[in-house]
């Protein structure tokens, strides 16, 4: 949680306030014990003075004092409420995961039938059974913070325990409660701590209230709220004897939600971000006895690249990196084509260099440019700025990119609106322009209609003109002509073509289609497993690969010479799932080449000619 440390005006003041309470806590009831506790007869029910600012209660006591001591009591109660409410709701919330279907549907039911329920009258109701005091108190919050934390656990673990590898490792046969604990918990741990920050806020609101209601804290112990209680007696003769533990209530509250609320905010806006830690893992990550391919670069790399990447990981909270150590350039006007079969982290790595990746995973890199401008260097605004304006991502399903509720001009123009500031009737006309740009027929109509009444085609050539709304210097296409007949897919080609041409930028062109890639780009890069095993140019494909896998993949493909009463050639085994790779080569399993050294030592790009890089022991 350290790297999501808030840095906006509210997550600053929340993050002080709650110091301020932390260290009230520890250090007022030291310097101000004996003064909360100290009667005076003479100043019983004193309103404000010199000697007593906040006035007095009906025993003398000094009320600034008291408040100041009674930090420690309310906060470690709103603690041990938070935490108790925290474990139930964990509990709760996971139980449908690991239960039969009937036994998990009727807890769900009951955490929705308790989330229904207002949380005040339901800790009022288990702090009456279970007694007045601070203990009934404790336990009332407690059952009032447990159903909304169940609820946001159950919606997480049911979305991760639907996931793919969720799903595998329940076919395989692995018990529910190690699915539970491998897969589900880690992945639900970091939305529920921010989710506590502000729970622990709601809590002490909480205690206050019961504590103000007579059912919390008892005589001769006292909290926040207990002082309220006592002060609301007198308080239409002396009412700033309120003012104290009023304050103390609204500011600790309003702490923990500041820095709730900036924790889901840095979340957001940092899943895909470097950090310092996932750094050292990918500089761990190969062997010492391998030379790193860093060590082989130029110190500044290409400044002129559209793309200039270099140790590009991207890291869940399981420990698995399906993308690892990873480089690659893309240069102006040049198409790259990324290839692999599915799984190999291609579309991983699109994401994360255009800052997609999901919650929660985490982006590390050493460097990560975009033409010549280092990303992770950058604000967060211009960061913004310039993913919009200077990189267009194109996806197979162009209606991933396309909210169907809205007319297609419109969201082309929210582009120019956003991250160039032009007036709405400006940014509407370049909408149009720029439909034009791409062949669509009648743009000015097109741009009123919605994404469902364009043909796939269609649609694909407004996506590419939304990239074109800013100044594109890089493009990445992910698979866009997947799910298109072979006539538009021609033409999609045609017109990514012609858009390198005319704006010079770089494309990354994201496939599994090798002899598509042989035609349209000028260089490929091969992956496997998380990272790049050959790159070489699109001309010398076909004869001159080096690397096992790139060979395996061109012998899949049928030409017209292919002989058809033989069978393709396929390539035996499975690709790795990124938490089983071992220290070896991650093809060496697949591979009929593969020795001692292939196993135990982990292969770096090395060049064997002019722009062409192989990562195997073997290649020569």
């Amino acid at each position: 949680m350290m790297r999501r440390l808030p840095r906006t005006a509210s997550g600053c003041a929340g993050l002080a306030i709650v110091t301020l309470m932390a260290l009230l806590a520890v250090f007022a009831p030291m310097i101000w014990g004996d003064d909360a506790t100290r009667f005076d007869p003479s100043a019983i029910g004193e309103g404000a003075s010199a000697a007593h600012l906040l006035g007095t209660d009906a025993l003398g006591r000094d009320l600034l004092a008291r408040t100041l001591v009674a930090t420690r009591f309310t906060l470690l109660l709103a603690l041990l409420a938070t935490a108790i409410g925290t474990g139930i709701g964990l509990v709760l919330g996971t139980l449908p995961s690991v239960l039969p279907r009937r036994a998990g549907q009727s807890v769900t039911s009951a955490v929705n039938a308790l989330v229904a329920f207002p949380g005040l009258l339901l800790a009022m109701f288990t702090a009456v059974i279970a007694g007045l005091g601070a203990t009934g108190a404790v336990l009332g919050i407690a059952v009032a913070v447990a159903p909304a934390v169940a609820r946001l656990t159950n919606n997480l673990a049911v979305s991760i325990a639907t996931s793919d590898y969720a799903l595998a490792a329940r076919m395989m046969g692995v018990p529910r409660h190690r699915i539970l604990l491998r897969h589900v918990v880690p992945n639900v741990g970091e939305p529920l701590v921010m989710t506590v920050a502000q729970a622990i806020g709601g809590a002490l609101l909480g205690l206050a209230g019961l504590s103000f209601l007579g059912l919390g804290v008892q005589p001769p112990s006292y909290d926040w709220g207990r002082l309220l209680f006592d002060a609301f007696g007198p308080i239409y003769v002396t009412p700033v004897v309120a003012v104290g533990p009023a304050a103390a209530i609204i500011l600790a509250g309003l702490g923990f939600a500041l820095l709730g609320d900036s924790f889901s905010d840095a979340a957001a806006r940092q899943s895909a971000s470097a950090g310092g830690s996932g750094k050292a893992a990918a500089k761990a990550e190969v062997p010492s006895a391998v030379p790193r391919e860093e060590d082989r670069e130029s110190v500044d790399g290409e400044p002129d690249a559209a793309l200039d990447v270099r140790g590009l990981s991207v890291t869940f909270p399981s420990g698995a990196r399906p993308v690892r150590d990873l480089s690659l350039t893309v240069r102006q006007g040049e198409i790259v084509g990324l290839l692999g079969e599915s799984g190999s982290g291609k579309s991983l790595t699109a994401a994360a260099i255009g800052g997609l990746v999901p919650y929660p995973g985490r982006v590390d890199a050493r460097r990560l440019r975009l033409h010549g401008q280092d990303v992770d260097a950058l604000p967060e605004k211009e960061r913004r700025k310039l993913l919009g304006t200077s990189l267009a991502m194109i996806f197979q399903d162009p209606m991933a990119s396309l909210n169907p509720a809205l007319r297609i001009g419109g969201q082309l123009a929210e582009v120019s609106v956003v991250h160039q500031g032009a007036t709405r009737t400006d940014a509407w006309q370049r909408a149009i322009d720029r439909l034009g740009h791409v062949g669509l027929p009648d743009p000015e109509r097109t741009a009123r209609m919605h994404p469902h009444q364009l043909s796939g085609g269609m649609r694909q050539r407004a996506v590419i003109a939304m990239g074109l709304m800013g100044a594109p210097r890089l493009i990445i296409a992910d698979e866009p002509t997947t799910a298109l007949d072979v006539t538009v897919q021609r033409q999609i080609l045609r017109l990514l073509r012609e858009v390198t041409r005319e704006t010079g930028a770089g494309v990354l062109f994201i496939t599994h289609d090798i002899a598509l890639a042989s035609e349209l780009c000028d260089r490929v890069a091969v992956m496997y497993a998380g990272t790049i095993v050959e790159e070489l140019e699109t001309s010398r494909l076909a004869d001159g690969a080096l690397h096992p896998y790139t060979r395996a993949l061109l012998g899949s493909v049928p030409t017209m010479d292919t002989d058809r009463t033989v069978p393709l050639t396929g390539i035996p085994g499975t690709q790795p799932a990124p938490a089983d790779l071992g220290p070896g080569c991650t093809f060496a399993d697949r591979c009929a080449s593969a020795t001692d050294q292939c196993r135990t030592e982990r292969p770096v790009l090395v060049e064997h000619a002019a722009g062409h890089r192989a990562a195997c022991w073997e290649a020569s």
